[in-house]
């Protein structure tokens, strides 16, 4: 899986990239980059899969499956970029395109409305300062996995009070996660 999920990986980042040259022609780079990582990151992902209940076919560990393994942000994200490999290997870049625009170049829509491209850490941090007259504080509360495969957890405080978690591959996108889960919490 962890190889048909770096192709997938891949295949995504392409499809979006042209998707997203094309369709929006006036756009300057670091817009279509923050779009693109908008429409690629693993909350999106994961959605997909809830979306097409692809948790409910995985083969997992016991304690994987024990500790809610069919619902992880991250492992869904990942079954999403697997499945976008396999279906490039099995039917080619077409029709993984089509698979691809269909389930979640569709939502660039949404991204747009949600402001879901900005930077959420930026964001939050703005906020926090003009509202509440704070700055956030990241802290890791969870690290998982071999070396090879980590998975953060990362809690966003204000004035030593938790208000959000996310998770990611790296701290600095946990943070993103984090701060964008922050966001939803105190609807900013």
């Amino acid at each position: 899986n962890e190889r048909l999920e770096f192709l997938g990986d891949s295949i995504l980042e392409m499809a979006a990239t042209i998707f997203l040259y094309k369709k929006f022609p006036a756009l300057p780079e670091g817009e279509l980059t923050a779009l693109r990582s908008a429409l690629v990151r693993g909350n999106n992902l994961a959605l997909v899969s809830e979306e097409l209940g692809l948790g409910e076919h995985l083969f997992l560990s016991k304690g994987e499956e024990v500790s809610g393994g069919r619902t992880k942000k991250y492992i869904l994200a990942n079954v999403a970029e697997s499945l976008i490999g396999a279906i490039f290997l099995d039917q080619g870049y077409e029709v993984a395109e089509k698979f691809i625009d269909t389930h979640i170049l569709s939502k660039v829509g949404q991204v747009f409305e949600l402001g879901l491209h900005i930077d959420s850490k930026s964001k939050f941090q703005e906020k926090a300062q003009e509202l509440e007259n704070t700055t956030p504080d990241y802290r890791l509360i969870s690290e998982t996995g071999p070396d090879h495969d980590k998975v953060f957890q990362m809690g966003v405080f204000l004035n030593d009070i938790l208000v959000a978690t996310g998770e990611g591959s790296s701290k600095q996108k946990a943070e993103q996660e984090a701060a964008r889960e922050g966001i939803v919490v105190k609807r900013w």
